[in-house]
């Protein structure tokens, strides 16, 4: 089965891309879906991120609060690496467990941090979806209701656009409307098809 990751910084529009291949019957593995299912109440990664940075980090139900831990990763280096070394293991471990699994021609994996977790290696075609700085902050806070200096936070702790462009076999430009969009999928489901061959 060919394996395309999925990738682009925060607001350039995965989710929306992701529903696109869907469209065509394309199975998707969402990282961030599993990390989320991997935080929730009873789960083994939680109880390590209580036990690393506190019980502070989780709500009066005993749910993750996220913007607590995002404020306190992202202002420092090595508390954000203690908690990608508590999650990414087990989210690759889930990401080889749901592709085992699918008997598609291709699958989809949306990892949101393929690059900069130098996982480039599981996938065999990484598919870079584009969009300005500009754009991305106006999306990220009509969606998320983050401050521009948390929004470009976020951004600047991710691998720089020219470095994922460099990394990318196809790019997604997503600067113009739906139809656009939805076009440039149509033809990568094409092309997708003929390289899983």
């Amino acid at each position: 089965m060919y394996k395309i990751g999925l990738t682009g910084g925060i607001g350039c529009g995965k989710s929306v891309v992701s529903d696109l291949f869907k469209q065509h019957t394309t199975p998707v593995i969402d990282a961030d879906e599993i990390a989320r299912a991997l935080v929730a109440p009873g789960e083994k990664a939680l109880s390590q991120i209580q036990a690393s940075f506190g019980a502070h980090m989780l709500n009066d139900d005993g749910s993750l609060n996220r913007n607590q831990l995002r404020d306190c990763v992202f202002q420092n280096t090595e508390k954000k690496h203690l908690l990608e070394s508590i999650l990414h293991p087990l989210v690759y471990a889930e990401i080889n467990q749901q592709l085992s699994q699918i008997t598609s021609p291709y699958a989809i994996i949306s990892i949101p941090l393929l690059i900069e977790t130098k996982m480039q290696s599981l996938v065999d075609h990484i598919l870079v979806i584009d969009c300005p700085m500009e754009m991305q902050v106006n999306r990220v806070k009509l969606r998320d209701n983050l401050s521009d200096a948390q929004i470009v936070a976020i951004i600047n702790s991710q691998v720089s656009r020219s470095e994922r462009l460099t990394e990318a076999d196809s790019i997604i430009d997503n600067t113009q409307d739906m139809p656009y969009l939805s076009r440039q999928v149509n033809t990568l489901h094409q092309l997708f098809i003929k390289q899983a061959q």
